[in-house]
């Protein structure tokens, strides 16, 4: 049974109706000028149900591509030894295949609008070591060098932050991420697994 609101439109979840509530003030007033108190206001919803959805006002940006992240770096680290390019790039493709339109994407296009500048580098800076380390140990535990390793972990992170970047700014809801990775990979393509 679908729960219907104004206009006959399926009622939004309280997750869903927080990140569109905090996206709305962002874009207003700005995200510093921005508390948890006002997007729970804005929402209608309390502050703890605020914190059952997200740990931060950054984690209303994040966390779809923060999941697609943690299943990554599990499934990096299930491959042990038999890490190869082809089969981290497929992995690794897994982040931003089927990505939707969502509040990431609309503050990479806005991040001017909502003074998120330097809070998206930061955040991308800490995602994209995350993503990095998961890659050069799946790299190192398949014999590859450290320094090796390491690059390979590098660029391979930065192809897919780059790619929802790029998506993003270019405008979310005209295609998908998807050719942009797989073009960022052609870039790298002289970095050889082994």
């Amino acid at each position: 049974m679908t729960v219907t609101g104004r206009a006959g439109r399926p009622k939004a979840s309280s997750r869903e109706t927080l990140a569109e509530a905090a996206c709305e003030l962002f874009l207003e007033r700005g995200y510093e000028s921005t508390s948890v108190a006002d997007i729970t206001q804005r929402a209608g919803v309390s502050r703890s149900s605020f914190f059952n959805y997200f740990t931060s006002k950054s984690d209303v940006l994040w966390s779809g591509v923060d999941e697609r992240i943690a299943a990554a770096i599990s499934a990096l680290e299930a491959l042990g030894g038999t890490a190869d390019g082809p089969g981290v790039r497929g992995i690794l493709h897994v982040i931003v295949r089927d990505f939707a339109p969502d509040p990431l994407a609309l503050a990479l296009r806005n991040a001017a609008a909502m003074g998120l500048q330097d809070e998206l580098v930061r955040d991308t800076g800490l995602r994209h070591a995350r993503l990095a380390a998961a890659i050069s140990r799946a790299a190192v535990a398949s014999g590859v060098d450290i320094v090796r390793a390491d690059i390979l972990g590098a660029a391979n992170a930065a192809a897919v932050m780059t790619s929802l970047r790029v998506w993003a700014e270019h405008g979310a809801g005209l295609g998908s991420p998807d050719g942009v990775l797989l073009s960022a990979f052609g870039a790298i393509h002289d970095l050889p697994w082994a």
